[in-house]
């Protein structure tokens, strides 16, 4: 059994560094390269010890240079594929590829007119990667100014006007934002940083999109985006109320609870922005106090009641609810002392 480990990691080398070889002497070559780096990609893909040897042998750093230098895109959007999943498999490659350097390249494929769509995403898929539970990367997308890149490609890659998903293009632009959300949500989370009080900039716009929409594949990568950027952050909390944020999630959640009655997806994504509101009052409850007029507790409760919602979305609502009283009672005690 030990000879089978070994002689199959022996088989992992030999078969990486002839794929490296093929990328090095097929230049010329755009669809050979292509395939070579998509074997790589399934080769390291969940095989940590996989992408350290491949970094060990000088490859990450060729597809990095690779990714720059190809006039070729799709070679361009392979090498930038790989290179995000070998980061993302093995926090050594992390680290290595961490650098104010690749991130400024980055920037220029998204900057780039010629970039097409998918060459940005890829591009947005390896800035997610870099950033992910990792406090340098977040600190380099910050100082090279590639989170202001970031919430630009939040505000204008898809107008609240064109949702139709069964749109090929307009899909294609939507799997760019959606890409781009993911990312800002890595930005300010894990560890929580001074990435938060940029991203609230593009609030406004996020209120928008509520106000607009509320299809899941809308509502969901925004609230999943509001709350951590206020997560346990009063100036951020405090802003998002004072720009009429709350007030939106309050009514969203009114029209989710009336579409609950008939759909199940409702009800879930009404779970959603329940735990999006929480996050907006849970260090002061007394921004709660926005909440009353949109009697928001008789929701939570009715929402309460639901039967397919699991233990866990029930005491999500319990601890919003609880919040959102917390305020009230606080306000009786003091007219009581009065």
């Amino acid at each position: 059994m030990e000879d089978q480990k070994v002689q199959k990691k022996q088989y992992m080398k030999t078969d990486l560094n002839l794929l490296l070889e093929c990328l090095k002497y097929q230049m010329d070559c755009p669809e050979s390269q292509k395939e070579a780096l998509i074997t790589i990609y399934s080769i390291c893909q969940q095989n940590s010890e996989a992408s350290e040897y491949f970094r060990e042998i000088g490859g990450l750093m060729f597809i990095n240079d690779l990714a720059k230098s190809s006039v070729h895109c799709i070679v361009k959007e392979a090498a930038l594929f790989t290179l995000g999943f070998i980061i993302e498999s093995n926090v050594y490659c992390q680290q290595t590829l961490c650098t104010s350097a690749l991130f400024e390249d980055l920037i220029l494929f998204l900057i780039n007119t010629d970039s097409g769509v998918n060459l940005k995403r890829m591009s947005v898929y390896v800035i997610l990667v870099l950033v992910s539970n990792n406090s340098n990367g977040q600190t380099c997308v910050r100082d090279t100014g590639c989170i202001g890149l970031l919430l630009q490609l939040f505000r204008t890659t898809l107008s609240t006007f064109e949702v139709n998903l069964s749109d090929e293009n307009i899909n294609q632009c939507y799997q760019l934002w959606s890409s781009v959300c993911s990312t800002l949500c890595a930005c300010v989370n894990n560890p929580q940083n001074d990435n938060q009080n940029i991203c609230c900039s593009v609030f406004p716009y996020a209120k928008e999109w509520l106000e607009s929409c509320t299809e899941p594949e809308i509502v969901r990568p925004i609230c999943s985006f509001v709350g951590l950027t206020v997560a346990n952050n009063l100036y951020v909390q405090k802003y998002f109320v004072s720009v009429g944020g709350l007030d939106t999630l309050a009514k969203v959640l009114i029209k989710l609870m009336h579409d609950s009655c008939m759909s199940h997806s409702s009800t879930k994504l009404a779970v959603v922005v329940t735990k999006t509101m929480d996050a907006c009052i849970a260090n002061d409850s007394a921004m709660g106090v926005v909440l009353t007029k949109y009697h928001t507790v008789s929701e939570l409760l009715k929402l309460l009641s639901n039967d397919i919602l699991d233990t866990g979305e029930k005491i999500s609502i319990i601890l919003t609810i609880g919040h959102c009283t917390e305020v009230c009672d606080r306000y009786a005690r003091i007219q009581s002392w009065a």
